[in-house]
């Protein structure tokens, strides 16, 4: 008798077991792993999106990042254009972790035999969401386009200039006076509006605009409404805020300009190429 229960105990545990590891991970906050491992094409020597961004956008100029995810895009910028600062947020402190790791990648500090290099100490906001924090590692296919080949002054420039930070942005109260030359919203508004709705929507809109110089401009790269339909059930949250949305992001433009204040807008992707298929998203210029 004991034998039997035994035996039905372990029956559960690796039934349980079996059942974890068939679980699909979800990531609610689009906070993927590898993100630009699958964004970005197999010939581009370059995230697309940086072949139209201007110069003036961000050379000299103190830059704000939201959602960067794994770090990749805000390291490239911060190489090609020369930021004089470029802080990285994103909600999910692996992501955040993953960006540390890329940055050390770009400044050639490799870690020395079967041993990872150390990774720099993260900077947590209390508002940031409640996910595991589980250290991943981008693949070499994410940090494609990072150049590696610096010397040691740039390699401590680089240090100086990019920064990570985990953060829940729509949540945080930012400190008074802080303010960017140019901020980066790349294909993160849909997943703001489905955990957050119409209402986190506009805040993520208003605080953008509060903490842009005058003069300063945001790069939006707004999702389009089909593609929430597919991500609308990755939690309760999302689900119920998607039957409730009233904006669409095609709504987007004449909000930042007639609501929040934008003086004008300007398409400056039309002619992008090089972006994978679902991945040929407008990229809008909004100057304050």
């Amino acid at each position: 008798m004991a034998n039997n229960e035994k035996l039905e105990d372990e029956t559960k545990k690796q039934g349980a077991k079996h059942n974890n590891k068939k679980r699909k991970q979800v990531f609610p906050y689009g906070n993927y792993r590898s993100y630009y491992g699958y964004r970005i094409g197999q010939d581009a020597d370059e995230d697309p999106r940086l072949k139209v961004f201007r110069k003036e956008w961000f050379e000299d100029k103190e830059c704000l990042d939201i959602g960067c995810n794994n770090g990749i895009i805000t390291i490239q910028i911060a190489q090609k254009f020369g930021c004089q600062s470029i802080l990285g947020i994103d909600i999910d402190s692996d992501r955040v972790e993953d960006g540390y790791w890329n940055l050390k990648k770009a400044v050639g500090l490799k870690s020395t035999g079967n041993n990872p290099a150390k990774r720099p100490k993260l900077e947590h906001k209390d508002n940031a969401d409640n996910s595991e924090n589980k250290a991943t590692v981008s693949s070499d296919e994410d940090a494609k386009g990072i150049s590696k080949d610096v010397s040691s002054s740039e390699q401590s420039d680089l240090f100086a200039i990019v920064s990570f930070k985990r953060e829940n942005f729509v949540k945080t109260r930012h400190p008074p006076g802080k303010q960017y030359d140019t901020i980066l919203c790349l294909s993160v508004t849909k997943w703001i509006h489905l955990n957050w709705g119409d209402e986190g929507l506009i805040k993520l809109f208003a605080e953008i605009w509060n903490l842009l110089r005058p003069g300063g401009v945001l790069l939006l790269e707004p999702q389009p409404w089909k593609s929430y339909e597919s991500n609308r059930l990755v939690s309760e949250t999302t689900a119920a805020n998607y039957r409730s949305i009233k904006i669409r992001p095609a709504d987007f433009q004449e909000i930042l300009l007639d609501r929040i204040g934008f003086r004008t807008v300007e398409h400056v992707n039309k002619d992008m190429t090089d972006s994978k298929t679902g991945f040929n998203r407008p990229i809008l210029a909004f100057r304050k």
